[in-house]
């Protein structure tokens, strides 16, 4: 005998095999039609749980696989732009390795941003806000992070700059093509300096290398300029707007290609020296 006992005793059964509601209950009573109330209120309830699911999924992808974030400054161009978003990849470091060259997002390692308090956009705009961060299309905390290029990973030896005004990294000189530097000027910092970086820690510099406060004028904070892993969020992979500018974010990997990897040293002296020019 074929059971078509119904799915919810308040909406009807069903017959399995014409796929139509019956508009009977339980005993096989007429039910009455739904009152124009009753099917908002309805529509209103499928509603309510398509929104809560998708908010509950946006917001797992936002906090472990993609996250959204805008430039505020003019350190990184001309590859990043002021007011431009990127959409950061959070399986890195955790779990896709960090490699040279790429484009990282990362916390304050400490005493890099002047204190600021966020501004607020009213009611209606924080609200909005809270809602677009809760699926990574908006990051209030934005004002937390930097963005640089990893130059040096753990074990490296960075130096600028030889001879042609070039940075090497484990005694290879590295041609970037990806820098800015001022009209007429050829050396790839204004500083010279020489660092060797330590376990779980990085060097990094902004790409426009004379108007960047990177990991060069940053030695005298606490983590002495180095980025731990810790406090990377991920690494920046594509500019999604202005959508002029949508475009994949390269780590230039021919770039590094010859540079050797070595092991790192727990006895290297790893403060760095850097020097005005």
């Amino acid at each position: 005998m074929t059971d078509t006992s119904p799915i919810d005793p308040h909406e009807g059964s069903y017959d399995l095999v014409s796929g139509r509601r019956r508009e009977t209950d339980r005993k096989g009573n007429k039910r009455p039609p739904r009152t124009p109330m009753q099917s908002f209120l309805l529509f209103v309830r499928d509603v309510v749980v398509i929104l809560a699911i998708a908010i509950a999924i946006s917001f797992v992808v936002k906090t472990f696989l993609i996250r959204s974030f805008f430039i505020p400054s003019a350190s990184m161009e001309q590859t990043l732009m002021i007011d431009d978003r990127v959409v950061v990849n959070e399986l890195v470091p955790d779990v896709v390795p960090v490699q040279h060259g790429d484009i990282i997002v990362f916390k304050d390692p400490g005493g890099w941003l002047p204190g600021a308090t966020p501004a607020s956009k009213g009611p209606i705009g924080d609200s909005v806000d809270w809602l677009l961060s809760l699926v990574g299309l908006a990051s209030p905390d934005n004002n937390e992070h930097l963005i640089k290029r990893v130059i040096g990973l753990p074990g490296d030896t960075v130096a600028c700059c030889n001879a042609q005004g070039m940075l090497s990294i484990n005694g290879v000189a590295v041609k970037e093509p990806y820098i800015t530097l001022p009209e007429g000027q050829a050396r790839a910092s204004a500083v010279d300096f020489k660092v060797t970086v330590p376990a779980n820690s990085l060097w990094v510099m902004g790409d426009n290398r004379y108007n960047s406060a990177d990991s060069r004028f940053n030695v005298d904070k606490p983590g002495h300029g180095f980025v731990t892993m810790n406090d990377v969020v991920g690494r920046a992979f594509v500019i999604t707007w202005p959508v002029a500018r949508w475009s994949w974010l390269s780590n230039y990997s021919d770039t590094f290609a010859d540079v050797p990897r070595v092991a790192v040293n727990p006895a290297a002296n790893t403060t760095p020296s850097v020097a005005a020019r």
